[in-house]
């Protein structure tokens, strides 16, 4: 009775020991899809009210709404905009993470998407037609807004238009993408990230635009797998 219980027991460690290391690579093989699985998206905007977010008291805002599955930022003077609450924005990734919008000059020649967003503890601000209608860039990186400095590009923007722009933050830099094209690849390492006196309101995160009505719409943001940031740094 005493060699077959030996005998079981030994049976019974030796196929542990040879379960262990399967175990072990499933679990490895289990994080490493893990690691290149697309991150989920968090809406910003549910398209049918201003949950989580306060109208920006610049003191010359117009109306900001909710309709039809978009935002409305009315043409201010010269400012309008929304700000996102300090409850919402606990929630969101302040470095590394993609951030997503659809935008629509409405009415108006200014910037249509003022995006203030976080840069771990600091915020800067992507302008998109400002200006006067064309200039695109980030302000402010060591102290030079977006038309001055080397994320400054231009572009034309058709009222009525939809346009997609997405946005990566990481430690070392600021992407942005229009369309589909990347229009800003900005290294910030070493840089002083601040907003213009003009949106310091708007941190740390927040949309204006500037005499110019705008609609916002698909506002969403994610943070990068670690896959993800692997390969941008291999780069």
């Amino acid at each position: 009775m005493k060699t077959r219980f030996a005998s079981l027991l030994a049976s019974c460690c030796l196929l542990a020991l040879i379960a262990a290391p399967s175990l072990a690579e499933d679990k490895t093989e289990a994080k490493a899809k893990a690691d290149k699985a697309p991150t989920k998206w968090i809406s910003l905007f549910d398209g049918k009210s201003l949950d989580g977010w306060d109208i920006t008291q610049f003191g010359s805002e117009a109306e900001v709404r909710a309709k039809d599955g978009y935002l409305e930022l009315e043409l201010g003077y010269p400012m309008t905009g929304v700000t996102i609450t300090e409850e919402k924005f606990k929630k969101l990734p302040k470095i590394n993470y993609e951030m997503q919008l659809e935008a629509k000059r409405h009415l108006g020649s200014d910037f249509f998407v003022g995006l203030t967003f976080p840069v771990n503890d600091k915020s800067c601000t992507l302008v998109m037609g400002g200006w006067g209608g064309g200039v695109v860039g980030i302000s402010s990186l060591d102290g030079y807004d977006a038309s001055e400095n080397e994320t400054t590009t231009y572009g034309t923007f058709k009222l009525g238009q939809w346009y997609k722009v997405r946005l990566t933050v990481t430690e070392k830099v600021i992407q942005v993408w229009l369309d589909g094209e990347q229009i800003i690849d900005a290294d910030i390492e070493g840089k002083k990230i601040d907003t213009r006196i003009e949106v310091a309101l708007s941190e740390p995160l927040g949309l204006a635009s500037f005499e110019t009505t705008s609609h916002i719409r698909n506002f969403k943001v994610r943070p990068l797998a670690e896959e993800e940031l692997k390969a941008d740094a291999e780069e």
